[in-house]
């Protein structure tokens, strides 16, 4: 059953949520909505769950338009931020609102309760109420009670936000193999790209109500479509340091990088551009080398695993990647490295991948 939005448009007075957003969910896909806050992601869910009206475009499930729908029309269910329980119900009773309102029959309801209810680790909690629930908990009764009413799409807006890091990893996990078991289409909203990278078949970044890039996370990892996403996906970010061509070589402050007949080809002719790497595709070391960059050691955050380390080099900043185990210290020399091969290019004016 796929979902699909076409030239979404919604305006709130003079200004505008959305402008002319365009996506389509296959079959089974977990798309995640992503950006920051005020880009329009839960405009978006809000538009397809029949909370909003869009002001141009359509919206349409598994080939029907739904644009007009009311929302107890539109068989989506929708889990929250809030979790949105019923604090006099048990958490039997929670789950299995929504059949009852459907008028099923009290027995297909208790069985259809325990089954889920099993499935998602709450069978020795149903009698309990959410007071008495974790964080964790609460929002495996609000999945359960959207999953049973087994719609063709499930809505989610930013649902682990309220959980401790912890909980959010074990709950990131959970969701990802129930949305595989269940297979069905999915839209999830969030700000945190971790939670993007980790959940989704494809990403959507949006940006002040516009589509910047829809793909698969490693796709939108590895191929930036512009500046905003280049700086916003990646933890640490794509370091991205502007710049000007001399002849064959990009020149920053301190940095200077020969460029490949490719790389060449790739930018044009521009003289001004910005230049964009991760911090894993740069080399760190505190002796000199040849062909090197010297640079000092702004801050290095030691995190057991790895160590990250921040360089300053004039007026500009560049963080790496660094084995566990390496000494970056303040008061001694460090020099670094560009990988040239996964150098990224984007036009500083138009902010555009150069490809």
């Amino acid at each position: 059953m796929s979902l699909r939005v076409e030239n979404l448009t919604k305006r709130f007075g003079v200004k505008e949520a959305l402008l002319g957003v365009t996506l389509e969910a296959r079959d089974g896909e977990f798309v995640v909505l992503l950006g920051p806050s005020g880009c329009g992601k839960s405009t978006l869910l809000r538009i397809v769950a029949g909370l909003e009206e869009p002001d141009e475009g359509s919206v349409r499930l598994g080939g029907r338009e739904i644009t007009h729908f009311e929302p107890r029309r539109r068989d989506v269910a929708m889990v929250f931020q809030g979790y949105a329980l019923y604090p006099h119900m048990t958490v039997a009773a929670n789950i299995g609102y929504p059949l009852r309102v459907r008028h099923r029959p009290a027995s297909e309801i208790s069985a259809d309760v325990e089954r889920i209810g099993a499935r998602l680790g709450l069978a020795h909690l149903l009698r309990n109420q959410p007071r008495q629930l974790s964080g964790g908990e609460r929002q495996r009764v609000a999945l359960a009670r959207a999953i049973i009413r087994r719609p063709q799409a499930f809505l989610m807006d930013e649902p682990l936000s309220n959980l401790d890091s912890r909980l959010r990893i074990d709950m990131r996990a959970e969701l990802k193999h129930l949305q595989h078991e269940l297979a069905v289409v999915t839209l999830y909203v969030t700000h945190d790209q971790v939670e993007a990278m980790t959940l989704a078949s494809r990403i959507a970044v949006l940006k002040d109500g516009r589509l910047q890039q829809y793909d698969t996370p490693p796709e939108i990892y590895r191929r930036p479509a512009n500046l905003f996403v280049a700086g916003f996906v990646g933890s640490p970010s794509m370091n991205l340091l502007p710049g000007v061509m001399e002849s064959s070589v990009f020149r920053r402050a301190g940095l200077c990088v020969e460029l490949t007949a490719e790389q060449l080809a790739a930018i044009g002719g521009r003289r001004e551009i910005t230049l964009g790497v991760r911090p894993e595709d740069i080399d760190f070391s505190a002796a000199n080398q040849p062909g090197w960059t010297a640079a000092r050691v702004w801050v290095a955050e030691d995190l057991g695993n790895e160590t990250l380390i921040r360089l300053a080099i004039d007026d500009a900043y560049v963080t790496l990647r660094a084995p566990a185990g390496v000494r970056a210290d303040f008061d001694g020399p460090a020099w670094f490295r560009i990988r040239r091969e996964q150098i990224h290019f984007f036009d500083s004016h138009t902010t555009e991948a150069l490809r």
